[in-house]
């Protein structure tokens, strides 16, 4: 006896063959889940790689920037000394035996650098007799003396000079009582 075979019928196969192609077709023209989140990790991971670079470009960008700023205003102030750096040139070029004309000519160079210093809003402060204030001055020496009052300045060794709010240097002095 001869095995039949089943066969099936014509009209059947083309149309599993159909849904068959169907199904791949939704597969692959909607992608899963998986394939969306990855797309969108992808993205984020490219606009954070551009943000960082941006970043990075943007701190070497403001740190050049600020030394060029930096070396601007180091030669704007040199430039202005620059006369009274001359003006010392000279007078120690100049050979006097009148010590009243060079004496003179020093006061002279001294008040020029305290007109360069006033120009570029830098003051002076610490006179004898101020209220001695540890936030300006720096005591180096302590005396009692009666005719001055309680912390006050009886000797200055060398001024204090302050820029706005900010302290240069504090005034080295002599505190009395």
């Amino acid at each position: 006896m001869a095995k039949k075979e089943k066969v099936k019928p014509e009209a059947e196969q083309p149309a599993e063959a159909a849904e068959t192609e169907e199904v791949k077709a939704e597969e692959t023209a909607q992608p899963s889940e998986t394939e969306k989140l990855q797309a969108a990790l992808n993205d984020a991971n490219d606009k954070f790689l551009r943000l960082a670079a941006e970043y990075d470009n943007y701190r070497k960008r403001t740190a050049k920037e600020k030394a060029e700023l930096n070396n601007a205003c180091k030669c704007a102030v040199i430039a202005e000394l620059l006369p009274v750096i001359d003006n010392l040139d000279r007078a120690l070029a100049h050979n006097t035996d009148n010590a009243d004309e060079y004496k003179k000519g020093v006061e002279m160079i001294g008040s020029q650098f305290g007109a360069v210093l006033e120009k570029l809003g830098v003051e002076s402060f610490g006179e004898a007799g101020d209220a001695f204030d540890p936030n300006l001055h720096n005591a180096v020496m302590h005396i009692e003396d009666e005719n001055l009052g309680e912390n006050a300045v009886a000797a200055v060794f060398a001024k204090g000079y302050r820029l706005g709010d900010k302290v240069i240097r504090p005034a080295a002095v002599q505190v009395a009582n």
